[in-house]
Order: structure tokens, then C-alpha cells, then sequence
């Protein structure tokens, strides 16, 4: 009992305090002018503290909040950079790869032919020199069986698969590969194949064409859409058929097909 009577004691004085002070700061007709004054003399002290204090937390969070934004706006910044770098260096290869493709055309018997060029952009992961892949298809007018050559007029293969913006050239060199060729030198014909370990075979030849070491082979233009004229090569070496009645060469080209770059499909 002595508890809760003390308990409700304090619980009136501090209702009391709590009205005073009202009064005091509401101050009606100056009444309790006296008694604030000497209130805030008081309280002056502490409420400089709290509002230094005030100014300390306010400036530590707009401190920390800047650092946020500057965080985010760095983020930001860096990504910005990041693609404008991917963008110029883009560009710059764009831009190498344009003169690039200018000057192999220069280059290109354009005055023959009706030319596309492009770039390869894919081998034969086995190295074995059989396709490569160019970065034109079907899009650009691109169709099987089209020839393919690099700027100076050498002969690189034929288009042998077609993609929407990409197509897969089947290399000279390929096993599956076959072109009809000619020896600018003695007018022999026969046809020039892929083998692989041997590079290009000229084979069926007859006994009674002349073949010389040293000649120049080209496309004789016979079936296919091969065009006549087309450099393959040159004769390497002369061998006679197991049968006897062919003969047979081993061709060398000028190509070096893992370096194959810019090259031109004859539309």
C-alpha cells in the first residue's frame, strides 16, 4: 500500500511538472514571463549541447549519404567508361577491318568479276585445313557452290554450306573438294583434288597431255560455277597412276589457309 501511494505520487508530480512547464513555455499574456526567463538561463547550457550534438549527427549523415551517392555515381561512371572503351574499340576494329577490306579489293579482279568480300571468322577446330567459315550468307545473296578466292585471283574453294549471315567455305584442300583445272602451259586437263598429307593432287590426267613441273594450274571453267582462269597453282611433282593410264601431279599453292584473312565470294 506505502508502494502504490508513493508510485501515485510521483506519477502527480510529474503531471504537475509537466503542466507547469507547459505553461511556462506557452506563456499566456505573459504571465509566467519571470519564471521562463529564469527557466531558459537554466536550460541554455544543455540546449547548446544538444543542438552542437544536433549539427554533429546532422553533418555525419549527410556526410555518410554523400558518400553513398558518390559510391553510386562512381558505379555508374565506371560503367559508362566500360562501354565507351567496348564502343571505341569497336569502332577502331571496324574501322581497321574497313581499310583492310578496301585494300584487298583494289587488290581483287574486280573487273571480271562481281565480288563480295568478308572476312573468315571460324576454321576447322582439327587443323586439318578442310573449311573455314565467312562472315557472309544467305542474306548477302550468298549460295552453294559460289567460288571463293583471296584478292589476287587465287582460288581458296568453293561455298559448300549457307547460313542466314555466315557460310562455311570448303577449302582445295578439303578430301571432299574436286575443281576441274587446266595447265596454262601444255593446255592438259584433268581434276584437282584435296588429300590430306598431300595438300592438292592433280589427278586423271591422260598419259597422252604433257605435264611439266614447274606449270601453272588453273580453272578450266568445265562444270560447276568455277570460273575459267582462276590460279590454283603450281606442279610440284609428276607421278604416273596405279592403273597407268592417268597421270598423276602433287600441286603446291601459294595459300596458307590458317592465315586466311579477308577473302571474296564471286557472286
Amino acid at each position: 500500500m506505502p508502494k502504490k501511494y508513493f508510485t501515485s505520487k510521483i506519477t502527480k508530480l510529474v503531471l504537475v511538472m509537466i503542466v507547469c512547464a507547459f505553461l511556462i513555455f506557452i506563456n499566456p499574456k505573459g504571465f509566467f514571463a519571470p519564471v521562463r526567463g529564469v527557466f531558459l538561463r537554466i536550460i541554455a547550457p544543455f540546449q547548446k549541447i544538444f543542438y552542437g550534438a544536433s549539427q554533429r549527427i546532422g553533418e555525419t549523415v549527410f556526410f555518410l549519404t554523400s558518400i553513398s551517392e558518390i559510391r553510386t555515381d562512381n558505379a555508374e561512371l565506371s560503367r559508362e567508361n566500360n562501354f565507351l572503351a567496348s564502343e571505341i574499340a569497336r569502332l577502331k576494329q571496324a574501322e581497321g577491318e574497313n581499310a583492310t577490306l578496301r585494300e584487298q579489293l583494289e587488290l581483287a579482279p574486280r573487273d571480271k568479276f562481281s565480288l563480295l568480300g568478308g572476312f573468315i571468322i571460324g576454321q576447322d577446330p582439327q587443323g586439318s585445313e578442310s573449311w573455314v567459315i565467312f562472315d557472309k550468307g544467305e542474306r548477302d545473296g550468298v549460295v552453294p557452290g559460289m567460288a571463293v578466292i583471296v584478292a589476287n585471283g587465287i582460288l581458296v574453294g568453293k561455298i559448300d554450306e549457307v547460313y542466314p549471315t555466315s557460310s562455311k567455305i570448303n577449302l582445295l584442300a578439303s578430301s571432299s573438294s574436286s575443281v576441274n583445272v587446266s595447265d596454262t602451259e601444255t593446255g592438259a586437263k584433268g581434276i584437282l583434288r584435296g588429300e590430306y598429307g598431300l595438300g592438292l593432287v592433280l589427278d586423271m590426267v591422260t598419259q597422252a597431255d604433257v605435264l611439266n613441273e614447274g606449270d601453272t594450274i588453273i580453272t578450266s571453267g568445265l562444270g560447276g560455277n568455277i570460273p575459267r582462269g582462276l590460279l590454283v597453282g603450281k606442279i610440284k611433282e609428276i607421278k604416273a597412276s596405279q592403273d597407268r593410264l592417268f597421270q598423276k601431279a602433287v600441286v603446291t599453292s601459294r595459300l596458307k589457309y590458317s592465315k586466311l584473312d579477308v577473302v571474296f565470294v564471286i557472286k
